[in-house]
């Protein structure tokens, strides 16, 4: 498909790898899709919405999405911009030992999630964009990157760190507005009357429910968007003070300080740690 660039980064007995690039062509929905493995889906830039029959999910850097085996699916950009993810074929029997019961589907033969997605949190941000900018340079080992792979796995489906959402329809299409809002313009400073207008709701209601939702407020959840794109990005800036406020930090200091209580390193130590400089 000439919209989207696939690059295999790992291909083991254990696990498959892949850095997908989605131009984002496709605003309205895709035709029909279907998984031909079960994935776990790291979004870590940009935005899309997945629709599996009538239920459609935000894929965006705070969520890891399942594609189960054989299960049809359709796409959609209402963002400009595409979208790329680091894409994990695992195997059904790995699941089974990892994932709990609750995110399953305890009816058929075959592993199934019964869910499109589940929250992931900083430590899983991190863990992807180390994979990923490992596997892209070339600097990790297979053992070194099926390890980490794994780890990244168990980080997002393991009982003490996987979230997932429990909302009603109407609520879940109000945070979903939401979320599309601030992926719009990460760097932009919106107001929190702002973001209500483009939801339709009032501050006081969009807050609560926002965070009732999702688990955490609006604006740590936009926070937490605007460094997983720092861990994108990284590895192309020298000058992380400009990295810092074209992602709408207010200086480096409060980038630094907002990037290490996230992922316990500041960016420069992080970009060292990954071997990017």
């Amino acid at each position: 498909m000439s919209h989207l660039a696939v690059r295999k980064l790992l291909d083991t007995d254990l696990i498959k790898v892949r850095d997908v690039v989605c131009n984002g062509e496709c605003r309205h929905r895709s035709g029909e899709e279907c998984s031909h493995a079960t994935s776990l889906v790291f979004p870590y830039r940009g935005v899309f919405m997945r629709h599996v029959g009538s239920d459609d999910t935000v894929a965006e850097a705070n969520q890891v999405l399942f594609f189960n085996c054989d299960e049809a699916y359709q796409i959609s950009h209402p963002v400009e911009g595409g979208d790329s993810c680091l894409s994990m074929d695992v195997p059904e029997a790995m699941l089974e030992e990892l994932v709990s019961a609750e995110h399953r589907n305890p009816k058929g033969s075959r592993f199934v999630f019964n869910k499109q997605r589940l929250r992931i949190d900083e430590r899983a941000q991190a863990l992807v964009a180390l994979l990923r900018h490992s596997l892209m340079r070339g600097a990790a080992e297979t053992l070194e990157a099926e390890t980490l792979a794994m780890t990244l796995v168990r980080r997002s489906v393991g009982v003490r760190t996987a979230r997932a959402a429990t909302a009603s329809a109407g609520r879940q299409k109000l945070v979903d507005r939401a979320k599309l809002a601030l992926s719009s313009d990460l760097a932009r400073r919106w107001t929190l009357a702002e973001i209500a207008g483009e939801t339709g709701v009032s501050p006081v209601y969009l807050t609560q429910v926002f965070q009732q939702v999702e688990g955490t407020p609006l604006y740590r959840y936009q926070l937490r968007l605007r460094l997983a794109r720092a861990l994108d990005l990284l590895g192309t800036y020298d000058d992380l003070t400009e990295l810092g406020l074209e992602l709408g930090f207010s200086s480096h200091s409060h980038f630094s300080s907002a990037f290490r209580h996230a992922y316990g390193r500041t960016p420069a130590e992080f970009q060292r740690f990954a071997g990017l400089r």
